[in-house]
């Protein structure tokens, strides 16, 4: 598709789905489903990625993903989303044969210690919400859901704030084992999130040992880690058996593959190579605004994938 209407084409998408909702989708991309591209991992954009070429809502925006050859996607707000937006959201991704990646399971503290602490009423919020969290998770087919352990406690030894999140873990994991569901740890680096319990790949890694569940597992981010500790591939390697999931960014900037330092061709290679066949979240912005880049992030995808 030459430029000029390629543009043309997305502006229209944009109007007409902000009026008319998803209905719409087949005829402006009615032969992109049988055609569309074929990727070796399994990317999950997130809701408002691709909304200049598919406007606002929701579902329109899951059949443009699904119409550029994108088998999965996340959405950290799923469980703020009214229940019928849900059921919506869930009944699409059955048609379009889309898995749902992450979701955020609970209150993350930003600024104050919760799971860290060993706090009664904090740890018995969690739970509360690991327990709401299931209930989403049914109702979009979700298997993962993200948890953050939250901010340190600088009044408590790092060996008993450990113990603490480690205890409360386990309590959540044995909600998540009977259904079959995963909470991912994902460790934040210092520059974005400063203060936080989990910050490392190894750090994780121990307390996923300790707990010793399968819906224990480690959600590895590839920006968050390059700025933590760097040596990817190394780690990625090391904490092979409990990673579950994996998000992308590049650094610096936090956008798409391509945009920074990080050689995500590499990176997409070796978890191909490992045999990896869970989602990768594309947790990250888009380095140029508008439809144009938009469609550059369709275009590092494809680039940083074609690693056979």
């Amino acid at each position: 598709m030459e430029r000029r209407q390629f543009i043309k084409q997305g502006a229209l998408a944009g109007s007409l789905f902000s009026l008319g909702g998803s209905a719409l989708a087949s005829e402006l991309w009615p032969q992109s489903y049988s055609q569309a591209h074929s990727f070796n991992l399994k990317y999950a954009p997130h809701i408002g990625m691709f909304k200049e070429h598919a406007g606002n809502d929701v579902v329109s925006q899951l059949e443009f993903m699904a119409a550029q050859g994108f088998k999965a996607f996340e959405d950290n707000e799923m469980q703020k989303r009214p229940v019928e937006e849900q059921e919506r959201m869930a009944s699409a991704m059955q048609r379009l044969s889309m898995e749902m990646g992450v979701f955020v399971a609970h209150t993350i503290y930003w600024k104050e210690p919760n799971l860290a602490s060993g706090n009664k009423e904090k740890r018995e919020e969690f739970i509360s919400e690991i327990k709401r969290s299931v209930e989403v998770a049914k109702r979009v087919n979700a298997k993962w859901m993200t948890v953050v352990p939250g901010h340190v406690d600088l009044k408590l030894n790092m060996n008993y704030q450990m113990a603490n999140v480690i205890e409360t873990l386990k309590q959540a994991s044995e909600i998540l084992e009977p259904h079959g569901l995963t909470m991912v740890l994902e460790p934040l680096n210092f520059r974005n999130h400063p203060g936080m319990f989990l910050s490392e790949s190894p750090q994780a890694f121990e307390i996923c040992k300790a707990v010793g569940s399968p819906s224990c597992k480690i959600l590895f981010d590839v920006y968050h880690q390059q700025i933590q500790e760097g040596n990817l591939i190394p780690n990625i390697e090391a904490c092979w058996d409990e990673i579950a999931y994996f998000q992308m960014g590049d650094n610096p900037g936090r956008n798409e593959p391509g945009t920074g330092e990080i050689n995500y061709k590499n990176i997409f290679r070796f978890i191909h190579k490992k045999g990896f066949t869970g989602i990768l979240g594309m947790e990250h912005g888009n380095s140029i605004k508008g439809i144009e880049g938009e469609q550059q992030v369709i275009n590092a995808y494809k680039e940083a994938d074609s690693f056979l």
